[in-house]
């Protein structure tokens, strides 16, 4: 449980600071239970052929990043990290109007003097003015004008975030590339990039071989990118992450016993706070999403249900509540020991050293983790957020090596 056994040498060559023309070019090893086989990612609808169901995060990438400028000519750079009115709730903070209050991280804060109000205006003479409001915790009013939604403001006035291991500024190309092709729903501060090399062919071609396609929502925050903190790795403080199902998907998710397949960390970690949410309701009825981060951890009076059991539970939840969207909070914290109750397999990207996510890989696949690194640098493999892709798979599936 050290935070130094989760560190491994990346060379700077090996990040990708840039994505491939073709999102389907990039590379695909597959982890099956020991055995390392490469592939490529175009490759993927052949390889599961009707035999799986894969479960995807539509989140979408917002501007998330604000660059104002002082009239002495200081930047100052406001980064979004989550609403608090006119509602908590990112769906409906972003079709705002007129008046916004978000909490956000700010660079060059000092400069920003109180009562000072920063103000940006859009080729079209849209005026977006900003205020702190306050200055400990870091949150800011925003006014503009009143017929126009958030959404379309951020569009007009915001950057893409990139991760900041690219060490580079947002492209205009990155408005498309750092976002997934099946990207719907507005929130993320961070894209969920295991999905960034699916093409509409490659989803046209699976769906018509017959896998299943499930789509829920995890809004992707800052704290994905935060390092592990302290010398244990259990006293690490996981960030909290907004979660949306429907009443559709999670139907698909009972009707359909295939084996599994999580499309990236954030779906994996959405499928696993589904499982422990329908615990929950099992132990208290009227129980709200929210999964903090020891919920796996603790002892509960009874035994543990099957996956469709628990999902169940929030079957006859949301029937009793006659609503077809669930909405959550999770703060889950997947930890070496921990056994994957909702999936089978992950498709995911190669994680930074010393990250929440390389503890996660272990926790899937154990110390083996080490050989698909090595074997991925090896092989000069391409690292990170545009890098090149991986299936680790550690139960059943009817892939052959």
């Amino acid at each position: 449980m050290r935070a130094e056994d989760f560190q491994y040498d990346l060379p700077e060559e090996r990040i990708a600071k840039f994505p491939l023309e073709d999102r389907s070019a990039s590379r695909f090893l597959v982890f099956n239970q020991g055995q390392i086989k490469h592939q490529a990612f175009r490759d993927l609808p052949e390889l599961t052929k009707g035999n799986y169901q894969m479960v995807f995060n539509n989140t979408k990438v917002i501007p998330a990043r604000l660059i104002f400028h002082r009239d002495s000519g200081a930047r100052i750079e406001i980064f979004l990290l989550e609403p608090i009115e006119p509602s908590p709730l990112v769906q409906l903070a972003m079709l705002a109007k007129g008046h916004a209050v978000w909490k956000t991280m700010i660079g060059n804060l000092k400069k920003w003097k109180e009562e000072e109000v920063l103000q940006l205006t859009f080729p079209d003479g849209t005026n977006l003015q900003a205020r702190l409001l306050n200055r400990e915790e870091k949150t800011v009013a925003f006014e503009w004008k009143q017929d126009l939604p958030w959404h379309f403001v951020l569009e007009q006035a915001g950057k893409i975030p990139l991760p900041p291991y690219l060490n580079r500024e947002a492209e205009e190309e990155d408005k498309e590339t750092y976002q997934t092709v099946y990207a719907r729903s507005e929130g993320a501060v961070a894209a969920p990039t295991a999905g960034l090399h699916f093409t509409p062919d490659i989803m046209q071609t699976l769906e018509h071989n017959g896998t299943g396609l499930e789509f829920l929502t995890l809004h992707v925050s800052a704290g994905t990118f935060q390092p592990l903190q302290g010398e244990d790795i259990r006293q690490h403080q996981m960030h909290h992450e907004q979660m949306v199902l429907s009443k559709d998907t999670l139907l698909h998710l009972i009707q359909d016993s295939r084996h599994r397949i999580a499309i990236g960390t954030t779906s994996l970690r959405t499928l696993e706070s589904l499982y422990w949410y329908g615990v929950l309701l099992q132990e208290n009825p009227q129980a709200d999403f929210n999964i903090p981060q020891q919920t796996p951890y603790r002892s509960y009076g009874f035994e543990l249900p099957s996956r469709e059991v628990a999902l169940q539970n929030i079957l006859t939840k949301m029937n009793q509540e006659q609503t077809d969207t669930l909405h959550g909070i999770t703060e889950i914290y997947i930890l070496p020991g921990y056994t994957p109750r909702n999936a089978d397999s992950l498709i995911t990207n190669f994680h930074q050293p010393g990250s929440t996510l390389l503890v996660l890989v272990e926790a899937l696949i154990g110390k083996a983790w080490r050989q698909v690194y090595a074997e991925a640098l090896e092989k000069e493999y391409r690292f990170l957020s545009y890098g090149d892709s991986s299936w680790l798979i550690w139960r059943g599936g009817n892939y052959e090596l």
